[in-house]
């Protein structure tokens, strides 16, 4: 299903500008080359836009925002569409104050996004300009689970048709929709969430995903959520056979990204079409 994704991005090495949080900014650059990308990061105004004409995806990442960077992400952003680059968002936080809930709105006024990636809190936000995130998790009651998943699938693919944007729900159950297809993804491990920054290295993955395959959105999101989520099980058995913690969870999830193949994502992925 994913093997063409798969092999487009370990040809084309695709260069990535991340304009991304200081929290994980090293775990995204890291990330995106595990994955077989090529990352670049570049956060003043006076650059975004040369550095992202020689790039082949865009991801922006709002989790540690301030006025320059705000800019920046116009620029970048607007450059991006101009050359017909994947542009994906990342709403870290958004609905936890009105500078993040603001921001992402002026975002989606003068950008256009290809994907839209947040827990569910966050693309409730997105959707209808509040919601309960708690700083920068998801909300307890905002979980995708066997009981309401149809409902979610639903409501991934109006956000998509609000948005015009591929729509990435991650949690315990991700997924991935535009109007017409959603997929379900049932990869992870929960020790996951446990690490800062896994969501802000999936997002970075989805735009090289996309920047290597920039007419397979839909498919590319899909795998690279698969992708990310089946790491995130293997480095989870390598941390129990070595007795470790968190630490070595997050050694092992890149580990595993930059040896993953099309063979082992296709044996251990979970998804289905909806």
């Amino acid at each position: 299903m994913f093997e063409a994704i798969l092999k487009n991005v370990r040809e084309k090495t695709p260069l990535v500008h991340n304009i991304t949080n200081y929290v994980t900014v090293n775990d995204v650059a890291n990330s995106v080359l595990a994955c077989g990308g090529s990352p670049i990061m570049a956060d003043d105004p006076k650059e975004v836009g040369e550095i992202t004409s020689i790039c082949n995806a865009l991801a922006i990442n709002i989790g540690t925002l301030n006025e320059r960077t705000i800019e920046s992400m116009i620029i970048a952003g607007k450059a991006a569409n101009q050359m017909g680059l994947p542009v994906i968002l990342d709403p870290v936080g958004a609905g936890a104050s009105s500078i993040r809930t603001n921001t992402v709105y002026r975002l989606l006024d003068e950008v256009q996004f290809a994907v839209i990636r947040g827990n569910l809190s966050e693309i409730k936000t997105v959707h209808a300009g509040s919601g309960n995130t708690k700083g920068v998790d998801a909300a307890a009651e905002d979980v995708i689970n066997e009981d309401n998943i149809d409902e979610m699938v639903q409501f991934a693919k109006g956000v998509s048709k609000q948005t015009g944007a591929v729509i990435a729900i991650t949690g315990a159950i991700d997924i991935v929709a535009n109007e017409e297809k959603a997929y379900v993804i049932k990869n992870g491990h929960p020790m996951m969430s446990k690490i800062t920054g896994t969501g802000c290295m999936l997002s970075a993955v989805v735009a090289t995903y996309c920047g290597a395959n920039p007419q397979e959105i839909v498919k590319s999101t899909a795998a690279a959520v698969c992708a990310m989520g089946l790491c995130g099980e293997l480095a989870y058995q390598k941390v129990e056979e070595t007795n470790g913690g968190t630490s070595s969870l997050r050694t092992y999830l890149i580990d595993t990204m930059s040896r993953l193949d099309f063979t082992q994502l296709q044996g251990g992925m979970k998804i289905e079409s909806r």
